[in-house]
């Protein structure tokens, strides 16, 4: 069972698992609670626990000093059913963590990666005649509110938009679809002929 879940509701279920398949019967008594405690390995106040959790789902009677009585296997078997919903419950919440931190992991790597190819192409620009510029988009920007691909971007400019600053992250490598918005930082690359055909398509659609 998932770790979240506490070792009293971890042993109410199997005591409730343990009725259902008849190891305890209707009518039986279930061991007292330091049995209990002692087969469980846990304290008496974590059994006490367990068997109030049953007693509330009519699983089993409790009288004050006496040992707890089996009252419904039914009972004990929409027990066990709910408590594994939970248990479900639990693991995707549990995954969803796991793929939330795998996510911003994966985040800062291409962000660190897109911040080397930045500086090498930096290092380089002297020799290479595709040199990397951004471009923010405004609100009369051309580009705003428009894809890549419908603008027809790399026909009109010769020139390549390879990744995209979008409030504090990074979009590598962004598809046709992939659409526009005020504030979006636009990373082209393409000769110096094609960069200013870009800025000033992206701002006014001619170039």
């Amino acid at each position: 069972m998932n770790q979240d879940i506490p070792i009293y509701q971890k042993i109410a279920v199997d005591i409730a698992q343990r009725i259902v398949t008849g190891e305890f019967p209707i009518g039986a008594k279930i061991s007292g609670r330091s049995m209990l405690a002692g087969g469980y390995k846990v304290s008496p106040e974590t059994i006490r626990k367990a068997i109030s959790m049953l007693k509330g789902a009519a699983v089993v009677a409790v009288s004050q000093g006496k040992e707890p009585l089996v009252l419904s296997a039914l009972n004990a078997y929409t027990f066990v059913e709910e408590n594994k919903n939970m248990e479900s419950l639990y693991s995707l919440k549990e995954r969803f963590s796991e793929l939330l931190q795998q996510k911003r992991k994966l985040d800062m790597e291409m962000e660190g990666l897109f911040q080397e190819i930045i500086e090498h192409s930096n290092r380089f620009k002297d020799i290479t005649p595709y040199n990397p510029i951004e471009i923010e988009l405004s609100h009369q920007s051309y580009m705003v509110n428009k894809s890549i691909g419908e603008t027809y971007f790399w026909q009109h400019t010769k020139s390549t938009v390879v990744a995209i600053r979008r409030k504090g992250q990074v979009v590598i490598s962004p598809g046709p679809q992939e659409r526009m918005d005020v504030g979006d930082r636009l990373v082209v690359v393409g000769t110096l002929e094609a960069i200013s055909k870009a800025i000033a398509f992206i701002h006014s659609g001619q170039t």
